[in-house]
């Protein structure tokens, strides 16, 4: 197996214009490979000499990256038994870092079930728990999510964006900070799942899109938790299924 990266033959690199330290290139490309499959599960770890070459970075970075990917469970470290990859139940896919890196990878049909299931069962509830705590600020700030997205019928990115807004403004209103969280975390991936079959592609659909998220913000407002829920729900199937239909083989 090739494990070679020109990305990854420095000490750091340039990402987007950012200097990328050693750890974190080492961390990335590690992860990827395992998330990609190139490293499989049960997979040992090609020697440290080999790693070193590798990634022409000092033995103390290379180890503290090892640690960071075993902390984020894609590694498992035994002594005299050497570095494999964990099972992929071990990854942790709640740390902002591990899902950037698997988004970043691509969105596969599985991906974007598993991401529909989270939504399914955590936004209806934040909806509902918004309804009974929002404040008029919680208000304020949806409603000018809301509108940020009405205005936004030709950008996809920054429709995704006002959409985001929207979204992580209901998970705060939640009061609940487990929710606000997860909602944190999710973010990257949901940025992109918003891209994916953007409503702007049409008037209608934009329109049509912006009117079912007012009804969250409309049932939140009235303190209606099982008509946010309701509403939130219909929300996230409408997408899911938007999305999978653009995504289907032969279109």
């Amino acid at each position: 197996m090739d494990m070679s990266s020109p990305a990854s033959s420095t000490a750091s690199t340039r990402v987007s214009g950012h200097v990328v330290s050693a750890h974190d290139q080492i961390v990335r490309a590690l992860a990827q490979e395992i998330l990609t499959g190139a490293l499989a599960p049960g997979d040992k770890l090609p020697l440290e000499a080999d790693l070193l070459e590798r990634f022409g970075v000092s033995r103390t970075a290379l180890r503290e990256a090892l640690k960071t990917l075993s902390a984020k469970g894609f590694l498992n470290v035994k002594t005299r038994v050497g570095t494999r990859v964990s099972d992929s139940v071990h990854w942790n896919f709640f740390d902002k870092e591990v899902l950037t890196w698997r988004v970043a990878i691509g969105m596969d049909a599985r991906f974007r079930q598993h991401l529909a299931e989270v939504r399914r069962s955590l936004e209806p509830t934040a909806a509902s728990l918004a309804a009974r705590h929002r404040t008029e600020a919680d208000l304020a700030a949806m409603r000018a999510a809301l509108e940020w997205m009405r205005r936004e019928d030709a950008s996809a990115h920054e429709f995704a964006r006002a959409d985001l807004a929207l979204h992580l403004a209901i998970g705060a209103a939640s009061q609940n900070p487990m929710i606000r969280s997860v909602a944190g975390v999710i973010e990257t991936a949901l940025l992109e799942a918003f891209t994916l079959s953007p409503p702007t592609q049409a008037p209608a659909l934009h329109h049509e899109t912006v009117e079912a998220h007012a009804r969250i913000v409309e049932r939140i407002a009235a303190g209606d938790e099982a008509g946010a829920a309701q509403a939130m729900l219909a929300v996230i199937d409408a997408g899911y299924q938007r999305v999978e239909a653009e995504q289907s083989p032969g279109r």
